[in-house]
């Protein structure tokens, strides 16, 4: 896969990050070559593998999944700019 300008130029608008069209080049390649590395990656041979948490063996700690200070929903949602039916109601960012 390989991005272009334009591509480059609608990740930085869906990113909100103003580029120069000038940089647009240069952010292109940085992408490109991201991506180049994600591609080695998905050519390493991880059979046999075990997935870790951590470089060093550990076990998580465990704890009981309690609800501690929930059902305050409206006390939330008061400070929200725009709720709609028990849940924040934001603008459409991607088309």
């Amino acid at each position: 896969m390989s991005i272009d300008t334009q591509t480059a130029a609608r990740v930085a608008k869906l990113a909100r990050i103003e580029v120069d069209d000038a940089d647009l080049p240069v952010l292109a390649e940085e992408f490109n070559a991201i991506l180049g590395f994600i591609e080695q990656l998905g050519e390493v041979d991880i059979d046999g593998v075990e997935p870790m948490t951590s470089v060093t063996p550990m076990r998580l700690k465990r704890r009981d999944d309690e609800v501690s200070d929930g059902d305050q929903q409206s006390k939330v949602l008061k400070n929200a700019p725009d709720a709609r039916e028990g849940f924040f109601a934001v603008p459409k960012v991607v088309e």
